[in-house]
């Protein structure tokens, strides 16, 4: 099973209108406590963001790390823009307001608040990790996309 379809699968993945963002770019008080914990430190978010977007395959340390790295060279945008298109296909989303990359270059805060949002919207809790995700709903009896083993990936 690919990832988008691991990711489409789950029945609380397919929470929300198809094709619509379930919060709107500037929205990021929607939850206060996210919005405070990305403006003091967004790769944090973006790790968490990342780890379920990527299904557990890139830890959320790993991706606030390298974000870390590229922010410090005015670079972070080019990586960050890359999940927001994954999180777009995974979810049938439009690019709204305009491009990714535009999107995360101008206001990239925001947009990993929205990312965020928008994952929790669809059922998952991206604070907790992708392998709580998938025993909360073991635990409820829903469909649980397949976890990858931890490991060299190439």
């Amino acid at each position: 099973m690919n990832a988008k379809s691991a990711m489409t699968g789950s029945p609380l993945a397919n929470a929300g209108v198809p094709g619509q963002w379930t919060t709107g770019l500037c929205d990021c008080f929607d939850d206060a406590s996210n919005c405070c914990v990305t403006c003091c430190c967004p790769c944090v978010t973006f790790g968490r963001n990342v780890e379920i977007i990527d299904q557990g395959t890139t830890s959320c340390a790993h991706a606030g790390v390298i974000y870390y790295c590229l922010a410090h060279v005015g670079w972070a945008c080019i990586y960050t823009c890359t999940y927001r298109t994954k999180l777009r296909a995974y979810f049938s989303l439009p690019e709204d307001p305009c491009g990714d990359c535009l999107v995360h270059f101008c206001c990239l805060p925001c947009a990993v608040c929205q990312e965020y949002r928008e994952l929790k919207n669809r059922g998952f809790d991206p604070s907790q990790g992708w392998l709580a995700n998938g025993q909360k709903w073991g635990q409820a009896g829903l469909t649980v996309p397949p976890t990858i083993a931890p490991g060299m990936t190439r």
